[in-house]
């Protein structure tokens, strides 16, 4: 049976690469190789996982350099010479082998006022947002984000800049910028428009081309900058 050569992330961020043979399965996912491992090889190899079909994003790692979900990545595609590199996501404290601390990346959704506030209470009828209005159609697919990081860790500013909010942060925020029923429009639009939010990005495009949705961070942050750009020249910055 052919082998596969896997070094995998251990220990903390001081850590080193340890060297697994796995063997090689028709359709085998990236997740299933670190999974033998633990299960086969040394049972205390730290990873997380939970849904397995590209759900949750918890199973997000660097294979061969590159941030990806695990459970969504083939080896056939990423295997180089039936060679393997496994670590943790980039730019997160790592907690052990390839569970990083998540702490910092949901800590900046909260500075970019990443949760919605209406005006309306549960006693009120549902506000109603129409479904083709530019503002709506403007964020369709910025909602579907699902907080994986894979964007925060292959963002070369963050890496550069640990205060820099992070596409993930700012795409949130620019969803709800254009949430009609959102009432903190104006502290939201603030809390981004500083030296560590979207005018730091320098749009090289990481975070859009590793996005496992097909989200494209890099237009949200854009549009953030105009915003920001039209709400100075009123006078409300």
């Amino acid at each position: 049976m052919t082998k596969l050569q896997v070094r995998v992330w251990r220990g903390g961020a001081d850590g080193s690469f340890q060297p697994f043979e796995v063997p090689r399965q028709a359709s085998q996912s990236v997740l299933d190789a670190v999974t033998y491992i633990q299960r086969v090889l040394d049972p205390t190899l730290a990873y997380r996982f939970a849904c397995r079909v590209g759900m949750c994003g918890s199973c997000a790692m660097t294979v061969n350099g590159v941030a990806r979900w695990t459970c969504r990545t083939h080896v056939d595609k990423v295997a180089r010479d039936g060679r393997l590199e496994i670590a943790p996501l980039r730019s997160l404290p790592v907690v052990r082998d390839l569970v990083t601390d998540m702490r910092e990346f949901f800590d900046k959704w909260s500075r970019a006022k990443g949760v919605f506030r209406g005006a309306r209470s549960r006693r009120d009828a549902f506000a109603r947002v129409a479904p083709r209005s530019a503002q709506r159609l403007s964020v369709e697919a910025g909602i579907e984000c699902i907080g994986c990081a894979v964007c925060y860790a292959s963002c070369d500013v963050v890496a550069q800049n640990p205060a820099y909010l992070g596409p993930a942060a700012l795409n949130r925020a620019w969803t709800l910028l254009n949430d009609v029923r959102d009432v903190t429009q104006a502290e939201r639009l603030r809390a981004v428009a500083g030296d560590a939010g979207c005018h730091a990005c320098h749009s090289q495009m990481g975070c859009t081309e590793r996005c496992p949705k097909g989200i494209a961070p890099t237009a949200s942050i854009a549009g953030l900058k105009r915003a920001a750009a039209k709400a100075l020249l009123a006078g409300a910055l």
